[in-house]
């Protein structure tokens, strides 16, 4: 994913006190990493430092600098950085543009952008910006609800009853997020965060009922627009070998982050929404310590041990 320079402009300008002040070409270069930088070093000659995809930022201590060079010094330091590929410059503080600045961007088509907030502002929220906008993200085939604190996506074939699973839940008092087409972003290594499509926000759709507005029906607490992917359950076709006694943890691979799975046959007669539920509150309970399945395994070795031994079990 990338961002060109000129939607940051339209998008941030107003927030951000940017203004274009020269290599308006530029606008069309793309960002492709959230992190900035300062290229102090660069511009004292050292360039391996250089990140030539970022957004540089110049903030006192580098305009300052600038000036203590002699100009035809200072014009060559500042065109080997702009001839670098870099993907923007942004001057900060409300400082003047350095002119040798302006005058080797247009040429090479690269945007210096000026802005009157600071510089360590300016980086934090450009910064927060360009993580959100660049997160990787996938729209998945599932339902998210929230259960418990917890974000659950449920996954299975088409017609397996995914939504009507969801519906259940929140009829019990928890939450929907998505249903049919959940957008998936990672905001982080280990964190991923769910929500619905736009056109497709609070709604479901239910076969023989059509779709549906859970939040005219259910209210608006019975919805949310984001949440946080904490565990995966599929709903899978009843299966003889399904597990019984849940001693293996099964994980689910999404946008590199590995999610807890629990897997729970489907059949007529089973409530999907109180298993659903119940796999939440196991799951917290395993995240304080608490694993039901590994203490029963643990007190029937125990117990066979002391029959071996001739003493009564447990």
């Amino acid at each position: 994913m990338s961002v060109r320079i000129g939607e940051l402009l339209e998008t941030l300008g107003e927030r951000l006190a940017l203004r274009l002040v020269a290599g308006d070409a530029g606008l069309e270069r793309t960002i492709e990493v959230p992190r900035v930088q300062q290229p102090g070093l660069a511009l004292a000659g050292y360039l391996p430092q250089l990140h030539p995809d970022r957004m540089q930022v110049l903030g006192n201590s580098e305009v300052g600098f600038l000036e203590t060079l002699e100009p035809a010094v200072a014009r060559v330091r500042v065109e080997s950085v702009v001839g670098s590929g870099v993907a923007c410059f942004v001057v900060t503080n409300g400082m003047p543009v350095p002119r040798e600045l302006a005058e080797a961007a247009g040429p090479c088509g690269v945007a210096v952008l000026a802005s009157t907030m600071r510089t360590a502002d300016f980086i934090r929220q450009v910064t927060t910006w360009l993580e959100a906008r660049l997160a990787p993200e996938t729209t998945m085939h599932a339902d998210l609800v929230e259960v418990g604190g917890l974000g659950i996506l449920i996954l299975g074939r088409s017609g397996i009853g995914k939504s009507e699973a969801a519906l259940d839940l929140v009829s019990r008092g928890h939450r929907l997020v998505a249903d049919d087409a959940v957008i998936v972003r990672r905001i982080s290594p280990n964190v991923l965060r769910g929500r619905a499509a736009t056109l497709l926000t609070h709604h479901m759709e239910i076969r023989g009922l059509g779709v549906i507005d859970v939040e005219a029906l259910f209210g608006t607490l019975a919805t949310l627009d984001e949440e946080q992917v904490d565990l995966v359950v599929e709903l899978i076709d009843w299966s003889d070998d399904a597990d019984r006694l849940g001693l293996v943890d099964s994980t689910y691979m999404l946008l590199e982050v590995a999610l807890p799975l629990v897997r729970i046959p489907v059949v007529p007669g089973r409530s999907m929404a109180m298993l659903i539920e119940t796999a939440a509150r196991d799951r917290l309970l395993r995240s304080r310590g608490r694993h039901s399945a590994a203490d029963f395994a643990a007190r029937i070795d125990r117990a066979a041990l002391g029959e071996r031994r001739g003493q009564p079990g447990e």
